[in-house]
């Protein structure tokens, strides 16, 4: 029996408190095997939220259902599962604050800004940009998530910095300030690297597929950093 049917025959049909349930399946069918849990977590997190984002936007399009197929890859058997996932997480009358705020339980080494969920946060904005901009309220449903996480907004700013193209400033997505020298700007790129290298995201839990994601991220960090290079080069 695969996770995915585990997950569902622990939640049932009833999708009226569908999340609630499967984070709590999450704890107690996986509790003896941590890195298993993470990876579960996260897989059912970009499902989960992500059905939540197209409700509160009102919209699904084939656009972000490619940019969901490309960070989160199942088996071809498991598809009427996720689907099925999916399906009640969008019909779940709870509302996708009460499942982030137990997803966040999850993460119970983390007081604050919590590597996991930020690779959830940047998964959902990779969907959220996938028709070619962030809407209105996708970004307040970004930004109520990045809150209930526990993220401070000045990461969420950083994170938000790397997925809008238009007017990016390069000081926001290293997550530093023009006031700052250039070995602080130095040092905090190289740390940004090291905290993003794929090894790093394994350990995390995050799926294999997640790193079309990472290196979209380090062409960010890449790009505002030699931006930055540049700049004080020619000052």
């Amino acid at each position: 029996m695969s996770f995915w049917e585990k997950l569902l025959n622990a939640v049932g049909g009833t999708a009226g408190n569908a999340l609630s349930a499967v984070v709590e399946a999450i704890r107690t069918l996986f509790e003896g095997d941590p890195e298993t849990r993470r990876k579960v977590a996260f897989s059912v997190a970009i499902i989960a939220l992500s059905a939540k984002m197209a409700k509160a936007d009102g919209v699904v399009t084939e656009n972000e259902v490619n940019a969901f197929r490309e960070i989160f890859e199942f088996p071809q058997d498991q598809a009427k599962n996720v689907a099925r996932l999916y399906n009640l997480a969008r019909q779940d009358v709870a509302g996708y604050e009460a499942y982030a705020e137990k997803l966040s339980s999850l993460c119970v080494t983390c007081a604050k800004n919590c590597p996991v969920l930020e690779d959830v946060l940047d998964g959902l904005f990779h969907i959220a940009k996938a028709d070619g901009l962030i809407h209105e309220k996708e970004m307040a449903f970004l930004q109520h998530i990045a809150q209930i996480f526990h993220m401070s907004e000045q990461r969420f700013e950083q994170i938000m910095a790397r997925h809008v193209s238009a007017g990016r400033d390069p000081y926001k997505v290293l997550g530093v300030s023009p006031q700052d020298d250039f070995t602080t700007i130095r040092r905090r790129y190289h740390g940004l690297v090291y905290e993003n290298h794929p090894d790093r995201l394994v350990s995390r839990g995050v799926p294999e597929e997640f790193h079309l994601i990472a290196n979209e991220r380090m062409a960010a960090l890449n790009a505002a950093y030699a931006e930055i290079e540049k700049e004080r080069r020619a000052a």
